[in-house]
């Protein structure tokens, strides 16, 4: 099963109305994420905590690395540039930072908040090669924009 992006950002919408806490929208928002999609393997945040480091946040799945500098990995990649990020190959990809040895290919977004603050990065890792499109960037994109960048 794929995600109805849709129907998920309805959903999104509607569980975190109001809610103004960063951890608690994170939460909410991977285990939404993770549960929609059989591509979803494992499903997180990493929240910027100081400069140039990420630390683990909410997500959904194994163990995930606790801290990622901004030099290294898809994560780090996707929080010094600010763009997503899609692997199809994570073997091929520099640098790239094995938490899990069953993940084929990533997607990485920056979480945005107002003001180009960012905030993270929403990492999602797939059992599958090749898994991600621009569809799914730009639908997960929307869903961040919608959720964060109120904040």
């Amino acid at each position: 099963m794929q995600a109805d992006y849709a129907t998920l950002a309805r959903t999104i919408e509607g569980l975190t109305e109001g809610e103004t806490d960063e951890v608690a929208l994170m939460a909410t928002v991977v285990c939404e994420l993770h549960h929609a999609d059989d591509r979803f393997d494992w499903t997180g945040f990493y929240r910027v905590t100081e400069p140039g480091l990420l630390k683990i946040g909410p997500y959904q799945g194994g163990h995930g690395c606790l801290v990622i500098p901004f030099e290294r990995g898809v994560c780090g990649a996707a929080a010094r540039t600010g763009e997503v990020q899609i692997v199809p190959d994570v073997e091929a990809f520099p640098g790239h930072i094995a938490c899990s040895s069953s993940t084929r290919s990533e997607i990485v977004l920056p979480v945005v908040g107002r003001g180009g603050r960012l905030i993270g990065v929403l990492d999602i890792d797939s059992n599958q090669p090749d898994a991600f499109t621009e569809r799914d960037a730009r639908e997960l994109t929307a869903i961040l924009a919608a959720t964060f960048g109120r904040l």
